[in-house]
Formats: C-alpha cells, sequence, structure tokens
C-alpha cells in the first residue's frame, strides 16, 4: 500500500536536489544562449564556411542524444588527459545541447522578420548594431520566446540525465530515496510531483512574459 510517511519524509532531500536540477538547467541555459548567438550568426552568415560550421554544430548536437553526449563529455574527456567534475561535465553538456536548439529557434525568429524594415532602416541611415540592437532583437525576441520558454522546460526534464555522471540531482536523490527504502514508488512520485509544479511554474511565467510583450 502507499506509504504516506516516506512520501512526506522525502521531500526535504529532494527540494534540495531540485535546487541543484534548476541551478543545472538555468546554467546550461545562461551558457548555451551566448554559444546559440555565435552559432545563429554562423549560421545567417553570408560566409559559406561559416554556414557549413554552424549547421554542422546543430546538425551533431540535435543528431546525437542528450544521454551520449553527456557519456562522451564525461569519458572522452578524460581519455584526452583533461579531467572535469560531474557537475562541470553536465552543465557544459547541457549548454552545448541547448545552444544547438536555441540556435535555430533565433534564426527563425530573425527570419521572421520582414525584409522591409531592415531596407527601412539601412535608407534611414541607422548603423548595424542599432538596426540589430533597436529592430531586429527585440521583435525577434517576442516572435521566439514561446519556443524558449518551451526549450526551457524541455531541458529542465533532460536535466534528469546527468544523474549518469553521478550528479545528485532530482531523478538520482529519488533513486537513492527508493533503493533506501525499497519503496520506490513513494519516491520516484514525489519527485514527479517536484518536477510538475517546477515545469509549471516556468510554464506559467513563460505565458506571462509573452502576453506582456503582446499588450506591449
Amino acid at each position: 500500500m502507499f506509504n504516506l510517511s516516506v512520501f512526506l519524509q522525502g521531500f526535504p532531500l529532494l527540494f534540495k536536489a531540485a535546487l541543484a536540477t534548476i541551478g543545472i538547467s538555468l546554467a546550461g541555459l545562461f551558457i548555451g544562449f551566448f554559444v546559440a548567438v555565435a552559432v545563429c550568426a554562423a549560421r545567417l552568415s553570408h560566409d559559406a564556411f561559416a554556414r557549413a560550421l554552424g549547421g554542422a554544430y546543430v546538425f551533431f548536437f540535435r543528431g546525437v542524444p542528450l544521454l551520449v553526449q553527456l557519456l562522451l563529455v564525461y569519458y572522452l574527456l578524460p581519455f584526452v588527459g583533461i579531467n572535469v567534475p560531474p557537475l562541470v561535465a553536465a552543465i557544459s553538456t547541457c549548454a552545448l545541447c541547448s545552444a544547438a536548439y536555441v540556435a535555430e529557434i533565433l534564426r527563425g525568429g530573425f527570419l521572421g522578420i520582414p525584409h522591409g524594415q531592415v531596407e527601412a532602416a539601412r535608407l534611414l541611415g541607422l548603423s548595424r548594431f542599432n538596426m540589430l540592437w533597436r529592430i531586429q532583437v527585440p521583435q525577434a525576441f517576442r516572435l521566439t520566446l514561446p519556443a524558449l520558454g518551451n526549450e526551457m522546460v524541455l531541458l529542465l526534464k533532460a536535466s534528469s540525465l546527468v544523474s549518469v555522471v553521478g550528479v545528485a540531482e532530482l531523478t538520482r536523490t529519488s533513486q537513492n530515496i527508493a533503493a533506501s527504502t525499497y519503496r520506490p514508488l513513494e519516491a520516484y512520485l514525489a519527485a514527479a510531483l517536484i518536477y510538475f509544479v517546477i515545469n509549471g511554474a516556468l510554464s506559467l511565467a513563460a505565458h506571462y512574459a509573452e502576453h506582456r510583450l503582446r499588450v506591449a
């Protein structure tokens, strides 16, 4: 039968693990965003080599599962003499993987801006930086905000895979609780509830930001 005491007793440990999960996801998304900007710029470049390089990056990190990427980073780097802690391997892999998806989201946003606006900005004498900062970036951000919110939720759920490299995040902690108490149902149900609350909060925040931008 369902044991409510085990369900409740596991929450303090799972709450701490949830903070680690959120931290890994946010760090991966933050670092990955800057990588994504560079990859997006390469994909939109007039230089054929830059476009090919950006396309190869996106093709690899979208084509290889995140679990395999984690194992490659964690085991391949020490093989070539670079030892990284599990947490660093987890964050860097999440960032590199997320960057491939965010780069395509941003590229779609920039391509969705009417070309006439860029031409009008050039006729008004705006510099490339002002045109990018005042016209293109705000519109691209508004166009891609729903997709960026979805990517944040997907990355948080995918961060459960970092448990394979020994990071004590939410999924790994629930596995430890299930192994020590022999009550897997209660442990995994509590973890699922925490995931549901976190992802629900992120989704509501993304919808609120989208609504505010639409009103503006």
